[in-house]
């Protein structure tokens, strides 16, 4: 087991009974709140946001207060946003857990922080306000790299897979920290450091294998021809039972750590006992 991994494991532990459950739910209630503030009361919403200059001068809510700042301040898109973000949010604490997505989200958050501080300590620029807006978009790359090909309705017309979206949110982040200042620079790379431990720290390097490799592809020909027979489903959850014919968007994987090929939906992928010879 990777070294992170084991790192969460003893953490969620020791300290999992500190888990905020349902925690997408208290992130869009915060968002709405400072939608509302910021129509009824500009001048207020204008100190939530993170500035290093005002946290060191005694404004020290602003490191908590940030977290209520809105993707958007028109009423059409704020709505799409926020059930957008609740839906992925809540997609990935059910495939993650409760604890994981915790830690993933404020690791984003503790990074904006103190990325605000590096900024201010090399620039002194006292007039550094930064939101969510890159936290967001880490979540966004977390919901398409756990979930490549589930499909989504672009504009609720055209339909693209939740990958392709996440390939351009990758390209949009790297020409923002090509041509953007320093404070662009530090925002993405604080922002992203929560996605890069995950994903990349996290990586079971064993799937790209050889042997790996090989075992997909016997496994693949095996379902391939299976589903083949009248009314078989081609995916069966290992733990529950379901398959495709029961939800046509649920997403299936097998687990490489598993002895033998057993297949998991969504809910258990990761939530599963491994199963040893």
């Amino acid at each position: 087991m990777n070294p992170i991994q084991k790192f969460l494991n003893k953490m969620e532990r020791k300290f999992g009974r500190y888990t905020i459950p349902n925690l997408p739910f208290y992130i869009v209630v915060l968002y709405a709140i400072g939608f509302v503030l910021q129509v009824v009361a500009p001048n207020i919403a204008a100190m939530c946001y993170l500035n290093p200059y005002a946290v060191l001068h005694g404004q020290v809510w602003r490191l908590v207060t940030f977290l209520i700042v809105p993707p958007s301040d028109n009423l059409i898109f704020i709505l799409f946003v926020l059930l957008f973000y609740y839906s992925i949010c809540q997609s990935l604490e059910r495939v993650w857990g409760s604890f994981r997505f915790n830690v993933y989200f404020f690791t984003g958050v503790i990074g904006t922080i103190l990325g605000s501080l590096i900024l201010y300590a090399i620039t002194k620029n006292p007039y550094i306000f930064m939101g969510t807006y890159y936290l967001n978009m880490s979540l966004f790359l977390a919901f398409a790299a756990s979930f490549p090909d589930m499909v989504v309705y672009f504009m609720m017309i055209l339909p693209i897979k939740v990958k392709w979206l996440g390939v351009l949110d990758a390209i949009y982040l790297l020409i923002a920290f090509i041509q953007g200042d320093m404070g662009t620079r530090i925002s993405i790379v604080v922002a992203m450091l929560n996605f890069i431990l995950f994903f990349a720290g996290t990586k079971n390097y064993k799937k790209i294998s050889p042997k790996e490799i090989r075992r997909k592809q016997t496994y693949r020909r095996e379902v391939d021809h299976a589903s083949t027979k009248a009314g078989q489903p081609r995916h069966r959850c290992a733990v529950c039972g379901r398959t495709e014919f029961d939800d046509p968007n649920l997403e299936f994987r097998y687990c490489s750590k598993c002895d033998g090929d057993y297949e998991y939906c969504q809910d258990h992928l990761f939530t599963h006992t491994h199963i040893k010879k």
